[in-house]
């Protein structure tokens, strides 16, 4: 099977950077940092938690790359650092469950060009992200680095060090946990306007 360029060019850069060349840091930095971003937001479930976390990442990344084994395994050594480091962030904020009014207001933040039809799917993207909040963290992870970042399971098995039937076995948990909640917030939804 052929790699994808991208990760051919990850490769070169982090030998590079373990050769010391700056420049690949930087390069290797800028083609990485809004993924990062964007993942650290998502496990997180806080934007504003993104930037103080990558930075985290990208201290453990520079104090760590030279002990990278295999430059090719960079992608998924980033991303078990990165759901580490969420993992500490969420434990140092002990964030609350009840995560309603703060997903209302991104949502809307994000939609605010919206038209006038397009605030049921608001509520949907709303109640999706309600629903993945409530799963434990382990499980969102999964199922973010999967359908989010294209993460194989064998990919995914390495970010948690762990064989990949767990991972399987863990993302049939997660779906059905997912289709739980999201069959208990429509059933809530409906009685609420049967009232």
């Amino acid at each position: 099977m052929q790699r994808p360029p991208e990760e051919i060019q990850d490769e070169l850069l982090v030998l590079r950077c373990q050769g010391g060349d700056a420049e690949a840091f930087r390069l290797l930095v800028s083609r990485w940092h809004p993924r990062l971003r964007r993942l650290a937001a998502r496990l997180t479930a806080n934007r504003e938690a993104g930037p103080d976390v990558v930075q985290d990442v990208w201290l453990a990344v520079a104090r760590g790359l030279r002990s990278l084994d295999d430059p090719a395994r960079f992608r998924v050594w980033v991303y078990r650092i990165t759901a580490n480091k969420c993992a500490d962030w969420i434990r140092r904020r002990a964030v609350r469950r009840d995560t309603m009014p703060e997903l209302r207001r991104a949502a809307v933040a994000e939609n605010d060009h919206s038209c006038p039809g397009e605030s049921d799917e608001v509520d949907e993207v709303i109640r999706l992200r309600v629903a993945l909040r409530r799963l434990p963290e382990e499980l969102r992870t999964i199922l973010s680095l999967h359908y989010l970042d294209g993460l194989s399971v064998l990919e995914i098995a390495a970010v948690f060090n762990v064989p990949g039937g767990t991972i399987k076995s863990r993302m049939h948990n997660a779906r059905a946990q997912l289709r739980e909640e999201l069959q208990e917030s429509h059933d809530e939804r409906t009685r609420q306007q049967n009232c």
